[in-house]
């Protein structure tokens, strides 16, 4: 047989089976390093891996900036992204890996999702349509930044791009970087570095001796299946040791003050990174998908991508349950197969079938399927936050609780033992029947500060009866952009924040809404529910979904909230 014969790692599909699926049947060849001249006669420079026969084939385009040397390395590294060649090649598809602007030996300076990448990815899909083996028709395929790049070349609509598969996707990267106002330092800051650091690095070192000997040990089975649990916090940790190496400041520190310093809140410069204004424009075939866990980063962006993409003929999304996205990349690759033998090579796989949306249900470990999102059956129950801590349907005795958060730079050898508290909680008793919660999350807080500026950081949380607690979803504030959109106003419905920061009235109560990601989850019987509230998530104890955190509004506050605030959860039958 060809190909590779190993295990993919992670769920292959959405919980179904497809038919007349391709086989692999082609050896493999490959051609490195292979120059694309752009509109503008910069060069971007691909690996190009195809069927080793003299046929014309579809093909898959792989674009971003990170190592197309590395992405067969098998490592467990956040930047191996872009599929397995092994698994697409055998069946009859091209897979060509390219570098964007500025990495990795392409040409031009990177720029960090803009409308010039954007036109580069419409010319790298054009040019593949062109070459004698490729029979016209191209899809894309990657996640995450590979993902960010199939909704970047799809609004520009070249020609021959049919289909595309943009798993973790985000489409707005103001969003992506800030959550609502408050800057992903702990993603941002290291991807930026990382960035740098793999850029600056060519062929004598990516396809070097001692990365063909990494590259076989980690490919061994025993290996490769211990990869199939790593997760988001793994790559973060591993992209945090970088910040102690080296790399050129040119464009990657610059691009950082850009986002982290100089652009603070949602202004031109962000309007060119952000594609929801432009999905209306895509008509080909799109498959949606994310990972639950993936809250801080891609998870939000997924459904922003699907309500931008409500006037599209044929979209599809796949929501997938813990490590449903690992690394390497290799989950959802049959789901893909049937996506692009269906598109590309018109087989009729049963990709289409059913409705468009299937959804894995954690704690019922299931999947359900529904006709559009939030599913129309889910209707919002409201918990008050009560005075004693206590999360209920009756607020009790009105009254309050307050936390503290302290600014940098105050001279204090320790806290002192009449400190509030830094995080409140608030539990609900254990529930006496299973309670399926699946859609759009908001809390509706009350609260004052002592400070014209603070944070709301709030998680929620699914507690066992022996106390474990999960975080299952979060949702950010930064409370001088606390003014929404009030268009989208029913409740649980998306709320964006204002452009223009407004202080907050020193010691009166404001009436703040606070999006939590949209998610799903089961809270079974027995379990109780707890939503956790603080304005600095910098200190390890504090929950972080992926152990994404956020730089400090730098204030120091009292922050007093009102048992008169309400968590809203979606809860279906």
């Amino acid at each position: 047989m060809f190909g590779s014969t190993k295990r993919l790692n992670g769920p292959q599909t959405t919980g179904r089976q497809y038919r007349n699926l391709s086989e692999p049947r082609y050896a493999s060849r490959r051609d490195i390093n292979t120059a694309i001249a752009m509109r503008d006669g910069t060069t971007l420079l691909a690996d190009v891996h195809r069927p080793d026969s003299d046929g014309r084939f579809p093909a898959l385009l792989a674009a971003s900036p990170y190592p197309r040397q590395m992405q067969d390395l098998g490592a467990p590294a956040g930047f191996i992204e872009a599929g397995v060649t092994d698994f697409w090649v055998p069946r009859g598809y091209v897979h060509l890996i390219a570098n964007l602007r500025g990495t990795c030996g392409s040409g031009g300076t990177f720029s960090f999702f803009d409308a010039q990448e954007r036109r580069d990815v419409y010319d790298l899909v054009e040019w593949v349509a062109a070459q004698p083996w490729c029979d016209g028709n191209v899809g894309m395929i990657g996640i995450s930044y590979f993902a960010m790049t199939q909704l970047e070349a799809a609004v520009e609509r070249p020609p021959h791009l049919r289909a595309i598969f943009p798993l973790a996707v985000t489409a707005d990267l103001y969003e992506g970087a800030n959550h609502h106002g408050l800057l992903s330092s702990s993603f941002v800051t290291p991807f930026l570095a990382m960035m740098g650091l793999t850029s600056e690095r060519s062929d004598k070192l990516w396809r070097s001796k001692p990365v063909a000997l990494a590259r076989r040990v980690l490919k061994t089975p025993r290996v490769h299946k211990k990869f199939e649990t790593a997760n988001g916090e793994a790559a973060v940790t591993m992209l945090r040791q970088l910040l102690k190496l080296p790399h050129n400041p040119h464009p990657w520190d610059e691009l950082w003050q850009e986002a982290a310093v100089k652009h603070p809140t949602r202004d031109e410069w962000w309007e060119e990174r952000n594609l929801l204004p432009l999905l209306k424009e895509i008509d080909i075939p799109v498959y949606l998908g994310c990972d639950w866990e993936n809250v801080p980063l891609h998870l939000p962006s997924t459904f922003a991508a699907w309500k931008g993409l409500a006037d599209n003929a044929c979209v599809r999304m796949g929501m997938l349950g813990k490590f449903g996205l690992t690394w390497p990349w290799e989950s959802m690759h049959t789901e893909a197969l049937a996506w692009y033998d269906h598109w590309l090579k018109g087989r009729d796989t049963g990709i289409t079938d059913g409705p468009p949306i299937r959804y894995y249900l954690p704690g019922a470990d299931e999947w359900r399927t529904a006709d559009s999102w939030p599913p129309p059956d889910a209707r919002h129950r409201e918990l008050a936050l009560r005075a004693d801590g206590t999360l209920s349907e009756d607020q009790g005795e009105p009254g309050v609780r307050e936390f503290m958060v302290l600014g940098a730079g105050l001279g204090r050898a320790r806290p002192s033992a009449i400190d509030p508290p830094s995080t409140l909680s608030w539990t609900t008793e254990p529930l006496t029947e299973d309670l399926d919660v699946v859609g759009d999350v908001e809390l509706r807080l009350v609260a004052s500060a002592t400070a014209i500026d603070t944070a709301w950081m709030t998680t929620l949380q699914d507690v066992a009866p022996d106390g474990d607690a999960t975080d299952v979803t979060a949702g950010w504030l930064r409370a001088s952009l606390r003014e929404v959109d009030e268009a989208a106003s029913r409740p649980g419905a998306p709320v964006l924040p204002c452009r223009n920061p407004q202080a907050v009235p020193l010691g009166e109560d404001v009436a703040y809404r606070i999006p939590l990601v949209p998610n799903a989850r089961r809270f079974k019987a027995g379990h109780r529910i707890r939503l956790v509230l603080t304005s600095d998530d910098q200190d390890p104890s504090t929950p972080a979904i992926m152990n994404f955190r956020h730089a400090g509004v730098g204030t120091s506050s009292l922050n007093t909230v009102r048992s008169s605030s309400r968590l809203l959860i979606p809860v279906l039958g």
